[in-house]
């Protein structure tokens, strides 16, 4: 009896602990269903950054880094060969000062137009004034030449002249009236056309409005140089472009995770060269519908590192559905979940005191 005795103390006994241990868990939520409810772990992510140069390619001549070296925003990681393209740029450079020459060449042919049509202008009123005067002379002369005639005809109709007298008069006259005519298409000529008004600072000649027509022209040739040179201009900008890309720099702070081109080799455009490690580190943890609903977007949230036990600062940057591996299912039909499981990105706010891979407890 003795024996039974024992063994029924024994399963009293672990029955009494069994109940007792089930009552404190039950009080004190440290099963393992509510652990996993109120703490929650993610692993430190660190975004990478494929770094490639930008529309350019060519022969990498400098492999300015290492792996695992950290570098600051703007250092030079890599360049590539410039001396295709540093030889256009002088190219374009020499086609542009061509052209310069060009534009100031034909600018001055212009100028020299000009001024050459306002001489021309300036000489030709002076001749139309002298000429202008010839005339009136001329006109004075057959006038005087006309009452000579006149007068002489009436002495020789009484006989008071010889009739040599009056043939004189005659070819005076006839001479003067030949003058004249001359006089006149002279002006004619020195006019071209226009029609005289007597003020000659206002003639508008045919032949000095066809000499700045022609210089005006010229004004076409120096516009369509300068449109040349706009292009060339635009073409030297877009090879200067090229050339600064083809230095590549860190777009932020980070650590170089690994080189994808090794110096010598002939890089493709757009081809990703070096992997890097930026300093937005941020961690994924997944929670029910119930503990979501108390957060926001742009909430703080403070973690704690599994090793160290260093408390991190984070926020929250994303608050959305969870794929649906992470939802919780168990009666429902059709596959559908029972209850929806948020994911909540967290990104640190103070990562130079973690490393990415780090695992961190959050207590909810």
């Amino acid at each position: 009896m003795a024996p039974r005795r024992k063994a029924i103390r024994a399963g009293i006994l672990f029955i009494a602990l069994l109940i007792v241990s089930g009552v404190v868990l039950m009080y004190r939520g440290n099963d393992a269903v509510i652990l996993a409810t109120q703490r929650k772990d993610g692993i430190l992510t660190a975004e990478q950054v494929k770094l490639s140069f930008d529309s350019v390619g060519g022969r990498l001549i400098n492999e300015a880094v290492r792996e695992g070296q950290i570098v600051t925003a703007g250092q030079v990681v890599m360049e590539l060969d410039a001396t295709d393209t540093n030889l256009a740029i002088e190219k374009i450079r020499a086609q542009i000062a061509q052209l310069d020459a060009q534009i100031n060449s034909t600018a001055g042919n212009m100028n020299t137009s000009l001024f050459r049509a306002d001489n021309d202008e300036q000489q030709s009123f002076r001749q139309i004034d002298s000429q202008r005067g010839a005339v009136n002379a001329a006109r004075a002369t057959l006038t005087n030449a006309e009452i000579d005639f006149k007068r002489k005809s009436e002495l020789f109709s009484v006989g008071a002249i010889a009739k040599s007298q009056l043939d004189d008069a005659t070819m005076t006259l006839n001479v003067a009236r030949a003058n004249v005519d001359t006089q006149q298409q002279l002006l004619n000529r020195l006019l071209a056309g226009t029609a005289d008004t007597g003020a000659t600072d206002s003639l508008n000649l045919p032949t000095i409005q066809q000499e700045r027509a022609s210089a005006e022209n010229i004004r076409n040739d120096i516009a369509a140089l300068t449109q040349q040179k706009k292009f060339l201009e635009v073409q030297l900008k877009e090879l200067e472009v090229a050339k600064s890309r083809l230095t590549l720099h860190a777009p932020e702070d980070g650590k170089i995770l690994s080189i994808l081109q090794k110096q010598g080799e002939m890089v493709a455009a757009n081809t990703p060269v070096i992997l890097l490690e930026t300093r937005r580190v941020y961690y994924d943890i997944y929670l029910s519908e119930e503990q979501a609903v108390n957060l926001r977007e742009g909430d703080e949230i403070i973690c704690r590192t599994v090793a160290g036990g260093k408390q991190v600062r984070g926020t929250i940057r994303l608050l959305t559905q969870a794929p649906g591996f992470a939802d919780l299912r168990q009666s429902r039909e059709k596959g559908q979940s029972d209850l929806s499981a948020f994911q909540v990105r967290i990104y640190i706010d103070e990562p130079e005191k973690i490393l990415a891979g780090q695992t961190v407890t959050v207590e909810l």
